[in-house]
């Protein structure tokens, strides 16, 4: 079998990618090692062939392209929420960015106290926070992989346990105190009882991105859609959507909560949930796309993956976005027809903006960077996820779409990771039997510990001693900082999917994504 699997690198790839996926759905105490499990099947056999005279292989043309597939495409998915926690959340993630940098420090400390080399502290570093990206970054820049791949390998499993234990202690702490209440999008129709008229549109710019009106009835008149320029008077009715505390400032200061079912009431109006799957419509703002005025429509809310989004006029679109849609009975189907409502918007990844962007992110990975000691190049990794940012970002190229649907771009993302994890971890296996009866193995665990341990610390402290960071938000920023969907999914389920553990997780999650990578490659030239 093992002679077999050396002469077909391709059997041996798609096997380690079946066992690796089977180890990694088993579940214990709530959490799994995921796509992280096929990097230690595939060091498991690899180990297992060296010890049988059997070296086992993938080619590195394989190993890179899952590399720049997978950073690429999580750059697309994280481009428009990276540049819009830019201008609202820097401080934040200036914040998670300095605890990283001080980590990284007592790795580079703690690394060369133990005399280990510096791409295994590298590698170290990654798999302590749990970070593929990184792994690859410093690979690349040691120009190996074996040693980074070890380090990562051994210090992955406590870098998981280690910050579930963290976002256990941050949600134990919100719940102590009180601040772990359930924030899901709710709907409630108001009366108002003011005599102040209040303007729709300046209503919603006051709670831009947070609330939303999608029906209106004056006295005596039928519901229909409120345009931005009409007012609200006393006694009228207005159906809002938003998170409960924002409706409740809203309800307190306008009037009062009504028995009145206006969202029940479709003689005039409907409500359908509309895929867009047009790809002239992908990548442009919400109000070019002139709903509205073609159709007497309004966009109540978008449904990107698995989060419930209230859309400004600003919202930039994406192929897959699935919109909530109400207005006129008679011109859904216009609408329908007119964005597409096709499932082709979940699964069409756009070869043309994919081909485009991998080749400018491989462009800028070949860029040379000069330092005090010498000069590098920012690597397949780093080029790819900036191409992927910025691509996520525009949406588009003049008249062409360069984005995909984020359930396309997740499953060639998932796809890009689980190649280059075997890849790797055929690099790793060649060493690691060596490093783990070593003292070499005992040290990098010991790093581990000490690199996880610093982080949960400094993660949990700075923003809530510096931001006063609500500790259910804080939990959702330990995951986005360990980049750790894991983590994620853990605090998602104990807090009932309150969205503030989605917000603290968006929020630091791309600028802790690149932070990691340049310092994982620091880390082999300083360290």
């Amino acid at each position: 079998m093992l002679h077999l699997l050396a002469e077909h690198p391709l059997l041996f790839l798609t096997l380690l990618l079946l066992i690796g996926s089977l180890i990694g759905q088993i579940s214990i105490a709530g959490a799994n090692l995921g796509p992280a499990a096929v990097l230690f099947a595939t060091i498991a056999i690899t180990a297992w062939g060296i010890t049988n005279g059997v070296e086992l292989a993938i080619p590195e043309v394989l190993g890179s392209f899952g590399l720049i597939l997978f950073t690429y495409t999580v750059g697309l998915t994280s481009g428009p929420n990276f540049f819009g926690s830019l201008r609202r959340g820097w401080p934040v993630m200036l914040t998670t960015l300095t605890c990283l940098v001080v980590t990284a420090l007592v790795a580079g400390i703690a690394g060369r106290a133990l005399g280990l080399p510096n791409p295994l502290v590298a590698g170290t570093f990654a798999g302590a926070l749990t970070n593929t990206p990184a792994l690859a970054a410093a690979s690349e820049t040691a120009g190996e992989a074996e040693i980074p791949a070890v380090g990562y390998s051994i210090s992955y499993l406590w870098g998981v346990i280690g910050m579930l234990l963290a976002t256990a202690f941050a949600l134990k702490r919100g719940k102590s105190t009180g601040t772990s209440g359930v924030q899901k999008i709710e709907q409630r129709t108001i009366r108002v009882d003011t005599d102040d008229s209040v303007v729709v549109g300046e209503l919603l710019d006051k709670y831009a991105g947070h609330l939303t009106i999608t029906r209106m009835k004056h006295y005596r008149e039928p519901v229909h859609v409120p345009s931005v320029q009409e007012t609200l008077g006393r006694d009228d009715l207005f159906s809002a959507v938003g998170p409960a505390d924002v409706l409740e400032e809203v309800t307190k200061r306008l009037g009062h909560t009504s028995s009145v079912d206006l969202i029940g009431d479709r003689s005039q109006l409907d409500s359908n949930r509309v895929t867009l799957s047009r790809s002239k419509l992908a990548g442009i703002p919400l109000a070019n796309l002139q709903l509205r005025e073609k159709f007497g429509t309004h966009v109540t809310r978008v449904r990107r993956g698995d989060v419930d989004l209230i859309p400004t006029s600003d919202f930039v679109l994406q192929m897959g976005d699935r919109l909530r849609v109400v207005g006129p009975r008679d011109k859904m189907t216009s609408v329908r027809t007119y964005l597409g409502d096709s499932e082709r918007g979940f699964s069409d990844i756009n070869p043309i903006g994919l081909a485009l962007g991998l080749t400018v992110g491989v462009l800028l990975g070949l860029i040379s960077i000069p330092l005090p000691t010498g000069s590098f190049s920012l690597g397949l990794a780093v080029g790819t996820l900036i191409s992927g940012l910025v691509f996520g970002r525009l949406g588009r190229i003049g008249r062409y779409p360069i984005t995909m649907s984020t359930a396309a771009a997740h499953s060639l993302s998932n796809l890009g990771m689980l190649v280059f994890l075997a890849y790797a971890g055929t690099k790793a296996g060649i060493a690691f039997p060596e490093a783990l009866s070593s003292s070499v193995g005992l040290k990098s665990a010991i790093l581990g510990f000490i690199i996880t341990g610093t982080a949960g610390i400094t993660l949990l402290l700075a923003p809530r001693l510096i931001h006063r960071t609500d500790w259910t938000q804080l939990a959702g920023q330990l995951g986005g900082a360990q980049t750790q969907p894991a983590l994620l999914a853990f605090a998602n389920v104990r807090t009932s999917y309150d969205n503030r553990v989605s917000l603290g997780y968006a929020l630091v999650y791309p600028s802790a994504m690149i932070g990691k990578i340049l310092l994982a490659q620091l880390l082999v030239l300083l360290g």
